[in-house]
C-alpha cells in the first residue's frame, strides 16, 4: 500500500489542475458514468485521502476531495457518490480500505467508485432494530467456508447490489459485542433471497433479505473471526459521515428545494401567513448555510483514517433539518401539498433520489431520514455518551454471553 504524502505537498491549485485534465480528456459528455469515474479513479481523484493506486492521491487529508467536487460541479459533471453507490463508496470503500487485502483493494475499489458493483449494508433484523449487536443471523464454520441463515431487513438497494457488508453470529456463548464476525457476500449466492418492502413514496428502495444455507469463502471474513463490531463500528462512522457530513455549494440541496418552492408560491399566500413563512424560510436557510459550514470544518480538519463519534452530529442534524425543509415545503403548498401527482405506482427504484425531486415526495421520502443510518435516538446517546463523556444507558446484558440473553 503506498504512503500517505503530507497534504502541503499538493495544493487546491494542484487538485483542480488535475481535475480540469480529467475533464478536458475524458469529456463526461460524450463517455459514459462508467468510463468517466473509471478515469476519475485512476487518477487519484477519487478519494484523495486513499492510496495512490487505489482512487487516491495518498493525501493524509481528505480536504483537498472537496476541490475536486466542486472543479467537477462547475464542469457540469452531474455524477454524485450518494446517487451513483452510496453504501459501497461512504460506507464499503473505508472498510476495503481498513480490513481488505492488497487483492480485495484492488478487486473491489474501482467498479465500487464506478458504480458498475452496488453495495448495501445487512446489518438490522427483525429482532433487533437499532441494537446491532443483538442481532440473531448465525454463521458456522465448514471447512474454508461459512454457512448463513438468518434474515435482514430494511437493506437499502439489496435487490440491484453485487456485494453485501454482512455481520452474523459465529460464537453465541460470547456477549453479545465479542461474538460477532463481519462477511462480504456476494449477492448472487445460491440462498440469497431479496424481497421488496414498499414505503409511502411507492417504492421499494428498501428489502428484507433472506440467508438458507448461503455459503461464504472464508477469505471473505474482514476483521477476524470475533472481531465483527470493530468493522461494524467502522461502517457505521463512515455511514454517518456520508448521510451528514457532506459539503455541497453554498444554497444547493433541500435548502434549494424550499428556495425553489417560496419562491413560486409566496405571492398566492395571505400576507400574514406569508410573513410567518418568510421567517421560517429565512431560519431554515441559516441553519442550513451553518451545518454546510460546520460540515466543511470538519472534514478540514479530518485526518487520514476512519472518522469518530463526531460524525453524528451532522447525521442527526441534517436529518432532522431535511425533514423541517420539507414540512415547511408542504407548509407553503398550502391544499395543494396534499396532492402527490406522482401516484403511488409500487416500484423497485434502481437507485436513491438526490434533492431536486418533487417536493411532494421529499417530503414523504425525508420520514426516513431519523431513521436510516441509525436513529436520531442512537446519535443523541453517541453523542452524549462518547463526545460528551455522559454517563451511559444501563445495560444489563453487556457481559452475558448472547446465548443467555433473555428474548422474545
Amino acid at each position: 500500500m503506498a504512503d500517505s504524502t503530507d497534504s502541503g505537498d499538493i495544493t487546491d491549485a494542484d487538485v483542480r489542475g488535475l481535475a480540469r485534465q480529467l475533464v478536458a480528456e475524458v469529456p463526461p459528455g460524450e463517455v459514459d458514468q462508467f468510463e468517466f469515474r473509471g478515469a476519475q479513479f485512476d487518477r487519484g481523484l477519487a478519494m484523495v485521502q486513499f492510496p495512490v493506486g487505489l482512487g487516491g492521491l495518498g493525501l493524509s487529508s481528505r480536504r483537498l476531495q472537496t476541490a475536486v467536487d466542486a472543479e467537477l460541479r462547475s464542469a457540469g459533471v452531474t455524477y454524485n457518490d450518494l446517487t451513483v453507490n452510496p453504501i459501497g463508496i461512504g460506507m464499503g470503500g473505508p472498510v476495503v480500505l481498513t480490513y481488505g487485502s492488497d487483492e480485495q483493494q484492488k478487486r473491489l475499489l474501482r467498479p465500487m467508485f464506478t458504480g458498475e458493483e452496488i453495495w448495501c449494508q445487512m446489518f438490522s433484523e427483525p429482532g433487533s432494530g437499532s441494537d446491532v449487536a443483538g442481532l440473531s443471523t448465525r454463521a458456522e464454520r465448514d471447512g474454508d467456508e461459512w454457512i448463513v441463515n438468518g434474515q435482514k431487513v430494511w437493506t437499502t438497494l439489496a435487490h440491484v447490489s453485487k456485494w453485501g457488508m454482512l455481520v452474523a453470529r459465529t460464537n453465541p456463548d460470547q456477549p453479545k459485542h465479542k461474538g460477532l464476525t463481519y462477511f462480504l457476500l456476494d449477492m448472487d449466492s445460491p440462498g440469497v433471497e431479496v424481497r421488496p418492502l414498499h414505503q409511502i413514496t411507492g417504492e421499494a428502495e428498501f428489502n428484507e433479505v433472506f440467508l438458507t444455507d448461503v455459503r461464504i469463502p472464508d477469505d471473505r471474513v474482514f476483521g477476524g473471526v470475533g472481531g465483527g463490531w470493530g468493522a461494524a463500528v467502522t461502517t457505521l462512522m463512515n455511514e454517518r459521515v456520508a448521510l451528514g457530513g457532506g459539503v455541497p455549494r453554498k444554497g444547493s440541496g433541500p435548502i434549494k428545494d424550499l428556495i425553489s418552492v417560496w419562491e413560486d408560491h409566496r405571492d398566492e399566500l395571505d400576507p400574514v401567513i406569508a410573513a410567518v413563512l418568510r421567517d421560517r424560510v429565512a431560519g431554515l436557510w441559516a441553519r442550513a448555510e451553518a451545518l454546510r459550514l460546520t460540515n466543511w470544518r470538519a472534514r478540514e480538519a479530518s485526518r487520514d483514517g476512519n472518522p469518530g463519534p463526531e460524525g453524528s452530529v451532522g447525521k442527526l442534524m441534517s436529518a432532522e433539518m431535511n425533514q423541517h425543509i420539507y414540512e415547511t415545503c408542504m407548509d407553503i403548498l398550502g391544499a395543494g401539498g396534499l396532492l402527490y401527482e406522482a401516484g403511488y405506482d409500487r416500484k423497485r427504484s434502481d437507485g436513491l433520489r438526490g434533492p431536486g425531486a418533487h417536493p411532494r415526495y421529499a417530503f414523504l421520502r425525508s420520514r426516513a431520514n431519523t431513521i436510516e443510518g441509525g436513529t436520531s435516538e442512537v446519535m443523541r446517546n453517541i453523542l452524549g455518551e462518547r463526545v460528551l463523556g455522559l454517563p451511559g444507558d444501563v445495560r444489563v446484558d453487556k457481559d452475558i454471553p448472547w446465548a443467555d440473553v433473555p428474548r422474545n
